[in-house]
């Protein structure tokens, strides 16, 4: 048993490398895509558009980061976007009606994480296919979101809330910080720690997890519950970004956070990926966003684009393993 143990947790070798491989063309990838823009573009190199980028990605980073943990299983989440328009729309009332930003923040994230923890249920206790399940989720969040804000907008938070998504600390966006603070605590969580192995365990090889101990049902619903909390998190940001709060906040965000986890190397098969890779992943599909906008091109064509990227992505996914096979 204790031999199974080891070959369980034990990241193997190949998957590391493959794991640093990946990052260093990603990150070879972002810089020629850089290098493109700052060609085409003049203002691509201004020192606001590049703080702009950063956020943007910091905010696709947020919901991304979660997500990251649940395709390491081998699952997916597809209620992310969904997540944080109810979120952030519960956290909105709560701070309106007690004025308390505090109050808002910690419903915003208990909301988030607690349907995270029911996605993690009914895979693990109802055992459905966590597409299957999130999807659903998906409707039911969006359905609840409508029927709560009955098309009605929330906006006009306190100063010191908006300075959260808004404001600036020695000249970059707050939310730059809190990106490096969560690249930080994700990456340690899932490389140097044995709840995080053990997610990359689960992903590889979920029958050898099960038979050497490691409690599969509850890795799960752990992460299930932290890619919730991350998009109660990423809905407090949006809150406090946009002064406002509607229904449809969500429904472009779970596109690109998908996006920005397969862009940045994690596996749909489970496995393989960082969560550095995801941060990487999400400044790889801004800069592309970004350099449509720059480059004056319709808005119309980013989901297309979009939706390209993640098609390309996948591919590239399938060939990298199959060639590990």
């Amino acid at each position: 048993m204790t031999d199974i143990t080891k070959d369980a947790i034990a990241p193997p070798r190949s998957f590391l490398s493959q794991d640093a491989i990946q990052v260093f063309y990603r990150l070879l990838a972002a810089l020629l895509i850089c290098a493109v823009l700052a060609v085409l573009s003049d203002s691509f190199l201004s020192l606001g558009n590049i703080l702009n980028v950063l956020r943007q990605a910091s905010l696709t980073f947020f919901i991304a980061s979660g997500l990251t943990l649940v395709v390491l299983t081998a699952g997916l989440d597809l209620s992310v976007g969904a997540n944080v328009a109810l979120s952030a729309c519960i956290a909105g009332t709560v701070i309106h009606k007690t004025g308390s930003p505090a109050l808002g923040i910690l419903t915003g994230l208990a909301c988030g994480g607690i349907v995270g923890l029911l996605n993690g249920v009914m895979v693990t206790a109802l055992r459905i296919p966590s597409f299957i399940a999130t999807y659903g989720m998906l409707w039911v969040l969006n359905g609840l979101t409508y029927w709560y804000m009955a098309g009605e907008t929330l906006h006009g938070f306190p100063a010191g809330f908006r300075q959260i998504g808004s404001g600036y600390l020695f000249g970059l966006p707050i939310p730059v910080y809190l990106l490096l603070v969560f690249l930080g605590i994700g990456t340690l969580f899932a490389q140097r720690t044995i709840w995080g192995q053990e997610i990359y365990a689960i992903g590889a090889n979920p029958i050898a997890a099960r038979l050497s101990g490691i409690p599969v049902a509850r890795r799960l619903l752990l992460v299930y519950a932290v890619s919730g909390t991350m998009a109660g998190l990423a809905s407090i940001i949006f809150l406090s970004r946009l002064n406002s709060a509607e229904a449809d906040i969500g429904e472009s965000l779970t596109l690109p956070a998908i996006a920005a986890v397969l862009i940045g190397g994690t596996s749909l098969f489970g496995g393989v990926g960082t969560v550095f890779g995801t941060f990487i992943g999400a400044l790889i599909l801004t800069l592309v966003l970004n350099g449509m906008n720059l480059l004056s091109v319709s808005a119309n064509w980013q989901p297309l684009v979009t939706g390209i990227i993640v098609i390309l992505a996948v591919w590239l996914d399938m060939k990298t393993r199959r060639r590990a096979q």
